[in-house]
């Protein structure tokens, strides 16, 4: 008789859901549901109400998201606002209805005010304004949050929400205007190194701060949250800020960043700050105490990280390459 839950994995092509993919059948699940974007929109509440009314799902992991850096969220605000609202929405209110009571959330950093204190704690949220850059963003992952919380306290289900800081890794979107920061940089700095330029420009001034997440390292923080029992996530969370910290506890400057890039990839050239893009958020430092109370830690450092990202991205490009070449 199979025992194993029958789980949900929402996004799975992309960075994050690939990674729990990966992570469940590394520990020996076998029976995962996952959907293409062309096999299911998630936008679509019929569509989703099929899906969840066939498919007897037990457990969901929703990281299915419209995600990219500053260019990408200043440049699509309605997609980024729209898009997530929807597929949070759907998601959750139909795992509702046809009985799934374990669900996970996959949230951000950028929910946090711009200038909150420095770690930031799970209950700074909503406590000062949203960096604007992506503010749509940031209010879409709020509403996922309350969502989970609103649907706990009527209905009983046990949502839980994970708020990630910036992840990197196999997987990533490497698009030269609507990546994150990290894809982005190896992007460029391998371009350069391939075609000898002897400059690269990064954007704003290189002084804000940032964490970095290897993108396994939060899968497996997913799966340690997902299966805490509920006695245990209760007691180091509270209705109103039910939301889990995931994090290194430790962040860098851009700058710093940038140079671990170029050496990883080997670029030997100059870099250049254009102070006339915007910068973000000062600095964003999770407080990840509560994780690691409820027993989990990130275990890759980011020089080890960058290397396994890069090797995944040459692997990519050699790839297409060949595809390109058949």
């Amino acid at each position: 008789m199979n025992t194993q839950p029958r789980i949900y994995v929402a996004g799975h092509n992309g960075l994050v859901g690939s990674a729990i993919v990966r992570i469940l059948r590394a520990q020996g699940h076998t029976d995962i549901v996952t959907r293409s974007h062309k096999e299911l929109e998630l936008t679509d509440q019929a569509q989703v109400r099929e899906f969840f009314r066939t498919e007897r799902i037990d457990q969901v992991y929703l990281a299915a998201a419209k995600v990219g850096g500053i260019h990408a969220n200043n440049t699509y605000p309605a997609d980024f606002i729209y898009d997530n609202m929807m597929v949070q929405a759907n998601v959750v209110h139909e795992a509702r209805v046809n009985g799934v009571q374990k669900l996970l959330f996959l949230g951000s950093s950028c929910i946090y005010p711009r200038m909150a204190p420095q770690p930031i704690k799970e209950e700074y949220l909503m406590s000062g304004m949203l960096e604007p850059t992506n503010e749509p963003y940031a209010m879409a992952k709020i509403a996922g949050i309350k969502l989970c919380e609103s649907y706990n306290r009527q209905y009983g289900t046990d949502y839980r929400s994970v708020m990630p800081t910036n992840l990197y890794g196999p997987g990533d979107n490497y698009h030269p205007e609507n990546s994150h920061v990290i894809p982005a940089l190896m992007r460029r700095f391998h371009e350069a190194r391939v075609s000898n330029a002897p400059e690269v420009v990064i954007w704003g001034s290189g002084k804000p701060m940032r964490e970095f997440l290897y993108v396994d390292d939060m899968a497996a923080a997913c799966v340690h949250v997902m299966n805490l029992d509920h006695d245990t996530y209760a007691k180091h969370t509270d209705p109103m800020h039910s939301h889990i910290n995931v994090g290194t506890g430790q962040d860098v400057t851009i700058a710093d960043l940038a140079r671990l890039v170029g050496d990883t990839v080997g670029y030997r050239g100059r870099i250049a700050f254009d102070t006339s893009k915007p910068d973000g958020t000062p600095r964003k430092l999770l407080d990840v105490s509560k994780l690691k109370q409820l027993g989990w830690q990130a275990s890759t450092p980011l020089q080890e990280g960058l290397k396994r990202a890069y090797a995944a991205f040459v692997e990519l490009m050699e790839a297409q390459q060949n595809r390109a070449a058949a």
